[in-house]
């Protein structure tokens, strides 16, 4: 749907960010031209995801050779490749796990407005029970979710308004038109009727990924219950027991057709969600004081926001 919008682009998961951010000691330091062309052809190394962007790698390594040298640079470089082939005067990105990467998505993009999508944690479970790349059963899928709500609930609290947005997921498909108007005043951009037509744009998404075969069609309804279908009585119990209050937040009614869960599948389900928060928040206070030491800038440097913020703090590097 946004990628649907006549100035927006929003292109396939290339999901490189991350694992690049994560390597950041050994790439992050670009004051001589050797290295910063070093991160240029880590990025666009063959048979990477980037080649679902359908970008000419030469091309894309010149684009980041010309960006300031920093990794925001670099990473932002790329999707704005991906824009400018669209011609399209904005870009973004979208991967699920950026639900818990916001904190580095803001210090390699510090203008960046974030868009988390809420979804009854049911049909979320039922979902990722049926993908080929879950790596987890549907406990490990139950506690995700409310890892994810409970990071959702942590940002909306710590920042602002022009910064952070919700989307829920069953107003989406309900009522696509106020809900995208409302994302579009978010974002300063005029809604454009076109973004209720995605399956015109269905294209950008590679066809060998065959559960988004939805794309396809109108947008619709159809799934915001299926779960009840989809999902075993014990998962059903289980949820609606140990997630109750997360559901009732987001108004997703109780069900109560699963039955009560028993003491081994409670402890599962604990077990799971700590150690999302305690893997979570020890990454957190290592990013945050990774940032707080300072050193070579990572933040993005294109924008005239970008580039106004880094003057201020004296990191303004040239092109």
């Amino acid at each position: 749907m946004i990628h649907a919008h006549p100035r927006l682009a929003m292109p396939p998961e290339s999901r490189f960010l991350l694992a690049l951010w994560r390597r950041r000691a050994e790439l992050a330091d670009l004051s001589t031209r050797q290295e910063h062309r070093r991160l240029a052809r880590t990025i666009t190394r063959r048979r990477s995801r980037l080649d679902d962007l359908g970008l000419d790698r030469r091309e894309t390594v010149k684009a980041i050779m010309a960006a300031p040298p920093t990794l925001g640079s670099a990473f932002g470089t790329v999707f704005a490749e991906f824009a400018r082939r669209h011609g399209k005067a904005r870009w973004g990105d979208k991967r699920p796990l950026y639900y818990q990467e916001v904190d580095v998505l803001l210090r390699l993009f510090p203008d960046a407005q974030i868009v988390h999508i809420v979804r009854d944690g049911r049909a979320n479970v039922a979902s990722l029970k049926a993908m080929p790349w879950w790596p987890y059963d549907s406990i490990g899928a139950m506690a995700q979710w409310s890892h994810a709500e409970w990071c959702s609930r942590r940002n909306s609290r710590r920042l602002p308004a022009d910064t952070f947005h919700v989307v829920r997921y069953e107003s989406l498909v309900t009522d696509p038109r106020p809900v995208l108007g409302e994302l579009c005043d978010f974002l300063e951009e005029e809604f454009d009727p076109a973004m209720l037509q995605p399956a015109e744009v269905r294209e950008i998404v590679p066809e060998r990924k065959t559960w988004h075969a939805k794309l396809d069609s109108a947008v619709s309804t159809d799934r915001v219950d299926a779960w009840r279908d989809r999902l075993e009585p014990w998962e059903v119990g289980l949820m609606e027991t140990v997630l109750a209050r997360k559901l009732a937040r987001w108004d997703y009614p109780l069900s109560g057709a699963g039955p009560r869960p028993g003491p081994v599948r409670l402890g599962r389900y604990a077990a799971a969600v700590l150690a999302r928060h305690g893997s979570a928040r020890l990454r957190w206070w290592q990013e945050a004081r990774d940032a707080a030491a300072g050193g070579y800038p990572v933040a993005a440097q294109l924008t005239s926001g970008q580039q106004e913020r880094a003057r201020r703090r004296g990191e303004l590097l040239p092109r």
